[in-house]
């Protein structure tokens, strides 16, 4: 996280909040909840990572998901796919076990729609509330509290949750019923892979036509073309830069949901698809790691 925590924290009511999943985007989510005065407990797989966590930020952490909620009114969430966020939330030790009536879990992992909609359901099974709340913004959006969030669940549970979600956040907005969120960042997702796509091209062909493709990008980024991918990536794709960001594969993890979701609501998605081949092609050369703009390097 920002050692200069460039997030300016307003007094609200603080509350008994636990986070689950100390990833790079969790950990310094969490740091946020902590540093806007909130009580946490957190958890994560590597009980390593939880206790550095409490080393920086205080509060305390938990074995398992099931003590990290116990007493929480809020549970947040940051893992790596469905199954794991069914591991900490179902099952004797998952978090759901010891949630207190009315508590509320929020997910922010980026997860399937079919899933929001299953631990929505099994939560209020046993008087818990569930928002799936996936996030856009990267690592340096979660570094800095800027996270935007996009929600989907209960109008009331969402108004309850969102004073302590904007801590990380600068933008948290519900989208709809359960699984709406999930359905958003799917949209944001198939957004960034055309761009990123374009950009690359875009970059590639500057070069070989013999241009100073920075003083290019400066200029038609303040025209149509300007987008965050152009302002944030665009010159660092020039200077081969790609050992940072949002993972090739993650990108690829993400464009898995979206097909699957096209295929059950009979979207159409040529380009999308094409490019999720093309991070494939990235993978194989190695770039597992590498920042999603590194779709340029099949191009040279």
């Amino acid at each position: 996280m920002s050692s200069t925590h460039p997030k300016t924290y307003e007094a609200s009511s603080p509350r008994k909040v636990a986070f689950l999943g100390l990833g790079v985007m969790g950990y310094p989510m969490a740091g946020h909840l902590a540093l806007a005065g909130h009580q946490v407990t957190v958890y994560n797989r590597s009980a390593a990572k939880a206790q550095a966590w409490v080393a920086e930020f205080g509060g305390a952490s938990a074995a398992t998901p099931k003590d990290a909620s116990a007493g929480a009114d809020i549970v947040f969430s940051c893992v790596g796919n469905d199954d794991d966020l069914r591991a900490v939330t179902l099952g004797a030790d998952g978090a759901f076990a010891g949630m207190a009536a009315g508590a509320v879990f929020v997910d922010h992992t980026t997860a399937s729609a079919d899933v929001a909609r299953e631990l929505c359901a099994a939560a209020r099974r046993i008087g818990l509330q569930f928002i799936d709340a996936p996030v856009s913004g990267g690592q340096a959006g979660a570094q800095n509290g800027a996270l935007t969030v996009m929600c989907g669940g209960d109008a009331a549970t969402f108004e309850a949750v969102k004073p302590a979600g904007m801590a990380f956040a600068k933008a948290f907005t519900l989208m709809g019923d359960s699984g709406a969120g999930q359905l958003t960042k799917m949209v944001n997702q198939i957004c960034i892979a055309g761009l990123v796509q374009a950009l690359s091209e875009a970059v590639a062909f500057g070069q070989k036509a013999g241009l100073d493709v920075n003083q290019v990008l400066d200029v038609i980024g303040k025209g149509a073309a300007q987008s965050w991918q152009l302002d944030n990536r665009g010159k660092t794709m020039v200077a081969d830069q790609f050992e940072f960001g949002f993972a090739v594969d993650w990108m690829r993890k993400d464009l898995g949901l979206v097909m699957d979701e096209a295929k059950r609501n009979g979207a159409r998605l040529p380009v999308t698809a094409l490019v999720d081949q093309f991070y494939g092609d990235v993978q194989a050369m190695g770039g597992q790691r590498w920042d999603t703009s590194s779709l340029i390097k099949r191009l040279k």
